[in-house]
């Protein structure tokens, strides 16, 4: 009878899970990603909707050959990466790499290392949630196109070795724009007109309306630029009643 191949990231994780699971299973560490872009290029195609290209690591080479020999004898692979969105793309990285198409693959899920909590998730597998997984790849390939760019400008101005972040650089690059503005501002004099407003009465409240326009007046003080008319609109308006 075939056994049951699980994947999993870590060996730690592999020898608890053997204990719960039994003989039926093979339990193979994937230990982390197993493919990624290339570390030579900018690995994104960026004329095909940001395609990415992905190669198998070289120090996984043999574990990718492990799972592939595992899975060709197992009646089902059961993927138990961990529960987020680098364990969903893990999951997903290991069937492409190790060609696993074309057996019944199931994606179990837990939140803590318990008996309990790992039958449950064997008998409630599901696909492989591709939202998460694209979601990864945004953030993968957004990382590229900016530090793979970006971080060489850093070895040269800063020291060797550092990494320009995907949300730092941008982050910075609106702070830097803004303070430009603001370097760049020309402060210019403006006047606006307010009136404080109640109807007749000793307890009617009070509230403040802006001066849009006069009748007959067209625009009015209303942010112009001139004292002596926001005066002379100013007094031409103390004397006034508002109906409300």
């Amino acid at each position: 009878m075939s056994k049951n191949l699980v994947v999993v990231e870590s060996p730690a994780k592999a020898r608890t899970l053997s204990q719960f699971l039994g003989k039926d299973y093979t339990i193979k560490a994937s230990m982390g990603h197993v493919r990624d872009l290339p570390a030579k290029e900018l690995g994104v195609d960026l004329d095909n909707d940001f395609s990415p290209k992905y190669v198998v690591l070289s120090r996984k080479r043999k574990v990718i050959s492990e799972i592939r020999g595992g899975g060709a004898k197992a009646a089902v692979v059961y993927l138990a990466t961990d529960p987020d969105r680098e364990g969903e793309a893990i999951s997903w990285h290991v069937v492409q790499a190790a060609k696993l198409n074309k057996i019944p693959v199931k994606r179990v899920v837990f939140h803590e290392i318990t008996k309990e909590a790992i039958a449950n998730a064997f008998r409630h597998p599901r696909p492989i949630d591709m939202k998460m997984v694209d979601a990864q790849q945004a953030r993968r390939i957004l990382d590229r196109l900016v530090g793979y760019k970006l971080s060489p400008l850093l070895w040269k101005r800063v020291r060797p070795g550092l990494s320009a972040g995907r949300v730092q650089s941008v982050a910075l690059k609106l702070i830097v724009d803004r303070e430009a503005e603001i370097s760049d501002f020309v402060p210019v004099e403006h006047w606006s007109i307010e009136a404080e407003l109640a109807k007749e009465g000793p307890k009617s409240p009070r509230f403040r309306a802006r001066l849009v326009s006069l009748l007959g007046g067209g625009k009015s003080g209303s942010g112009t630029k001139s004292r002596p008319r926001a005066l002379r609109v100013s007094s031409r308006t103390q004397a006034m009643l508002y109906p409300l």
